[in-house]
């Protein structure tokens, strides 16, 4: 029996567990997948947005300005990757112009901190790669850029170490409620016993609220594809620049990353499928092609990677944080499309409201620890390199070239894991695979670290998902 039961560990699913934990309860994430950060929390653009966009009055407006404040002590806490480096709409036009200024005034009144309009010499003082033709741009300075899995990694690993529990490969079948408890069923015949429900399911969250409550809400993915460039490209812009939106969309935005890469995209295509991540190439196309507007000085031989990530648009057109209506108790934590990520803290604490507010009790959890450690070596003096590896010789034998990763950080990262680990789960972590060759030299020296650490056998290692495997067997 546990006091709440969350569905599904992406971002918003580990915020409120991490949330949840700083109370004496009992608390529970259940996740289809076999690693948390499976889903849009693994695949976005790792922007943590000022919040100048919403509409005023919105959920995406009141989350979006307190999360974003809140994203930088969370992220030394948990020891993740987090650099404001701020952000730039660009307008290339007189009646785009216009509407930057209909963003700095509604972001002004929304409560975003230190907006300002530059013009064309402000902004290629501070972007001289932006191509000759700007006009204007609203700059926001509290923008920021984050590691997106790494943060719901070190979620749901602090939320753990203070007591939470999570259950991966749980796909959740059937919700009932008997007696005033929740009786989950997963496709496996699993039973889990709960007082409250938060589903936090993502782009099957209306098929999760479906199951025990009248429908009232529609999922729709919206698919976006992404060129991941080189760090040979990552220093060709310091910050986050969208173009001005317009009646054809939101444009293409360049940003660098908080590893030094660069990103460009994405794109939106609404679709059906919603397990659907398949890049095209007629929609790269587009995505190269309109990024120029921003800057022609991307150099796309130097993409190393492509991938899509799907958003789950609501068909209410604003995030869903509430309890059902014809379900007491359950709580639907739905629709949470951009800027998800960076209203995630604020909306874990919304939600922590509405339980309290349903009668749950909220008892001090006197022994928690929102402290997590994570060493990156590359990031240490000589001084402290020297003395870790005096400590464990594993920190000074570089298995990744690329971003020079160590074994002693692929250990730490597979002891810190949620059972058996693949090689992206790996990745995702600490790294090792995410540099120019992608993988080609230390990945099959990863696999050997994972089944020597867990003591299983290097067929039984997973790219990603279950059943994507690299190897059948020996050959000689």
């Amino acid at each position: 029996m546990y006091d709440v039961a969350i569905i599904g560990a992406g971002v918003i699913g580990a915020s409120i567990c991490r949330e949840l934990t700083k109370y004496d309860l009992k608390v529970v994430v259940l996740e289809k997948e076999n690693d948390v950060s499976m889903g849009t929390s693994k695949a976005n653009s790792a922007i943590v947005h000022a919040g100048y966009d919403p509409k005023i009055g919105t959920l995406m407006a009141k989350y979006n300005v307190k999360g974003n404040e809140m994203f930088e002590e969370l992220c030394k806490e948990l020891s993740v990757p987090f650099k404001r480096n701020g952000s730039l709409v660009l307008a290339f036009s007189e009646e785009e112009m216009d509407h930057i200024k209909e963003l700095y005034e509604n972001g002004t009144k929304i409560g975003v901190k230190g907006l300002e309009i530059l013009n064309k010499e402000q902004i290629l003082e501070m972007e001289p790669n932006i191509n000759d033709d700007v006009v204007g741009a609203l700059h926001a300075p509290t923008g920021g850029i984050v590691g997106p899995y790494e943060y719901t990694i070190a979620l749901m690993e602090n939320a753990v170490a203070n007591g939470g529990k999570l259950e991966l490969k749980t796909e959740v079948e059937k919700i009932e409620k008997v007696n005033d408890i929740f009786k989950i069923t997963s496709k496996d015949g699993k039973v889990i016993e709960a007082k409250y429900v938060i589903n936090a399911a993502g782009v099957h969250a209306d098929e999760i609220h479906n199951l025990i409550a009248k429908e009232s809400f529609k999922i729709i993915p919206r698919k976006g594809e992404y060129f991941v460039m080189d760090k040979t490209q990552g220093e060709l812009v310091n910050h986050t620049l969208f173009q001005a939106p317009t009646k054809l969309g939101k444009g293409i935005l360049v940003t660098p990353t908080v590893h030094g890469n660069l990103l460009v995209g994405p794109d939106a295509e609404d679709i059906e499928d919603k397990d659907d991540t398949k890049t095209k190439g007629d929609r790269l196309d587009y995505i190269r092609n309109t990024s120029t507007k921003t800057t022609n000085k991307v150099n796309f031989r130097e993409s190393i990677r492509n991938f899509a990530g799907l958003r789950a648009t609501p068909d209410r057109g604003d995030f869903i944080v509430e309890e059902a209506a014809d379900v007491k108790n359950f709580i639907d934590v739905a629709g949470i499309k951009s800027p998800g990520l960076s209203s995630a803290p604020a909306i874990a604490e919304g939600v922590i409201e509405i339980l309290e507010n349903c009668g749950l009790d909220l008892k001090e959890n006197k022994d928690f620890n929102g402290k997590r450690e994570e060493i990156i070596f590359m990031e240490l003096s000589p001084e402290e390199k020297a003395e870790i590896i005096k400590k464990d010789p594993r920190y000074g034998k570089i298995i990744c070239r690329c971003e020079s990763i160590t074994e002693g950080e692929i250990v730490a990262a597979i002891e810190r894991c949620f059972g058996n680990i693949t090689l992206d789960g790996v990745k995702r972590r600490c790294r090792p695979g995410m540099g120019r060759c992608q993988g080609g030299f230390c990945g099959p020296k990863v696999q050997e670290i994972i089944a020597r650490e867990l003591g299983i056998k290097m067929e039984d290692i997973h790219q990603d998902k279950d059943g994507s495997y690299i190897l059948v067997g020996k050959t000689k």
